[in-house]
């Protein structure tokens, strides 16, 4: 399926019981030199208003930096259960999310994955300060650049060809792109050799054990520039070369996010159904991390919902997870690792029939603050909205 794991895992449960999960300013804030904004330091998780879309509407993706005063959403509006809706795309400009017009990329279907350049591109010819891919419902997956004003087009190869499609798309610390993807068949990731993405390269195809190409939802660099990858059982790093890491266990498992800290310390997050069941059946919380030998189960402070996304510290280490709580859905239950566990952190509660689902992080350059994205309903129908929360 090429929506992302955290729609197509859970959207079953949505027809019996209702209860289903979804994954799911400018030119001067395009240079990074607007005034920082007057935000409270204090440590709690607090809802920060984000401009409605045409109901039902969602955050797959959220991205910021270099520097606490710019950040993107990005996702989709006009949903309707599991079939896309149109693009959408919210700005932080420093003080307060702006709506980012993008009606001109003329598709139907999402912008599934953003990432932002860890510093302000010092070549002239390199204007680009995020990057974002998105699934079109006609076919031909697009990437795209942040101009400063909107998101536009960019080349790469494969462009417009059947069977080429990019799932996820992260920044190496020296500003080049790794976008997780498949061509020719296989899955593969597609790289560039420079931070304008004037230069790219397709790995080989991804092997596995069984001779499928799982559709690579999450893609992330380590410390050392190496690329690793997620999607179905497979957790993989690509250095030159492929590395698959031992099969992961589950029998209707759902990875939403992934951190590779070192090449024996990677966590991992997700939900897995388990063995039939009734309909409507909640899935259980997955939270593995793996030693550099085998992949363990690690304890949650809650067991049923799913846990969507996991971001690290300053120092790359592991820092948050934001959660969905099945028995106690009125807020965002999030997890704070202490150094030896991870312990619960609540958002606000919603209100208004208002049930977060935040499905996406990330760590705010230059402060302890984290960004966290979803949307205000665990069903991807109306009057679903993107809901963005706010740590520090």
């Amino acid at each position: 399926m090429r929506r992302r794991s955290f729609v197509s895992g859970l959207a079953v449960t949505t027809a019996a019981t209702g209860v289903g999960l979804t994954a799911a300013g400018h030119g001067a804030a395009a240079t990074g030199r607007q005034a920082e904004p007057t935000l409270p330091s204090a440590g709690f998780w607090r809802e920060v208003p984000v401009p409605a879309g045409e109901p039902a509407a969602l955050l797959h993706a959220i991205a910021a930096g270099p520097g606490p005063g710019l950040a993107w959403a990005v996702g989709e509006e006009a949903r309707s259960g599991s079939t896309a809706g149109r693009p959408l795309a919210r700005t932080w400009d420093g003080s307060a999310w702006q709506h980012t017009d993008v009606s001109h990329l003329a598709f139907s279907g999402s912008i599934r994955s953003v990432a932002a350049v860890p510093y302000l591109p010092s070549d002239p010819a390199v204007e680009v300060a995020a990057w974002a891919v998105a699934y079109d419902r006609a076919g031909g997956d697009h990437l795209l650049a942040w101009n400063g004003d909107t998101w536009r087009e960019h080349d790469f190869p494969g462009r417009g060809e059947d069977g080429t499609e990019l799932w996820a798309v992260a920044v190496a610390p020296d500003g080049t792109l790794r976008i997780s993807g498949a061509r020719a068949g296989a899955s593969r990731v597609l790289a560039s050799g420079d931070p304008a993405g004037t230069r790219w390269d397709w790995s080989p195809g991804l092997p596995t054990a069984d001779g499928t190409s799982p559709s690579l939802w999450n893609v992330h660099v380590d410390a050392d520039g190496a690329t690793w990858v997620s999607g179905g059982l497979v957790v993989a790093r690509y250095d030159r070369s492929w590395h698959v890491l031992p099969e992961l266990f589950g029998l209707r498992l759902s990875v939403t996010d992934l951190l590779p800290v070192a090449p024996d310390d990677i966590w991992l997050t997700g939900h897995d159904h388990g063995a039939g069941g009734p309909p409507g059946k909640p899935p259980a919380v997955v939270l593995r991390h793996y030693d550099g030998t085998a992949w363990s189960d690690v304890a949650a402070p809650f067991t049923v919902g799913s846990l969507g996304a996991i971001a690290p510290d300053a120092a790359g280490q592991p820092a948050v997870i934001a959660g969905w709580d099945y028995r106690d859905p009125g807020s965002a239950h999030y997890l704070r690792w202490n150094g030896t566990a991870w312990t619960s952190e609540r958002g606000p509660a919603g209100t208004d029939g208002v049930t977060p689902l935040m499905s996406a992080l990330a760590r705010i350059p230059g402060t302890a603050g984290f960004w966290s994205a979803g949307t205000t309903a665990q069903s991807p129908y109306p009057p679903a909205q993107a809901r963005i929360e706010r740590y520090g």
